[in-house]
């Protein structure tokens, strides 16, 4: 789970599939990745074995996650990673459908100043 925004179809996932959707699995030692565990205190709070719940799991990775009621799930980036952003003042690169179609990249305008307008519907 190094990406900086995960998109899930679900807010579970069997414990099988960890490893496959957050590339963390779910271990009597704790959530582990390669060498690395995070203890888990209250392992009942993650669900059973076939519906684990992501984002209690991905709060146990200091990433923030939210799922919609149509069952959507974003786990974003991790806080460290948030914070140094907003320390260093240096915006993520990312890539956007344009006007005539293709896709504008953020890094296409570098040393250049630009206003990014954002909006949601909802």
């Amino acid at each position: 789970m190094d990406a900086d925004l995960l998109l899930l179809e679900s807010p579970t996932a069997p414990a099988d599939q960890l490893p496959n959707l957050i590339g963390w699995s779910l271990k009597p030692e704790g959530l582990c990745r390669d060498d690395v565990c995070i203890p888990v205190q209250d392992r009942a709070a993650l669900g059973d074995e076939s519906a684990i719940d992501l984002v209690a799991v991905a709060g146990l990775l200091d990433r923030p996650a939210v799922a919609d009621e149509s069952g959507l799930t974003a786990i974003g980036a991790l806080r460290a990673r948030r914070r140094s952003a907003l320390v260093d003042l240096v915006a993520p690169d990312f890539s956007l459908p344009n006007l005539q179609g293709g896709l504008t990249a953020l890094s296409d305008h570098r040393s250049k100043k630009r206003l990014l307008v954002a909006f949601s519907s909802w």
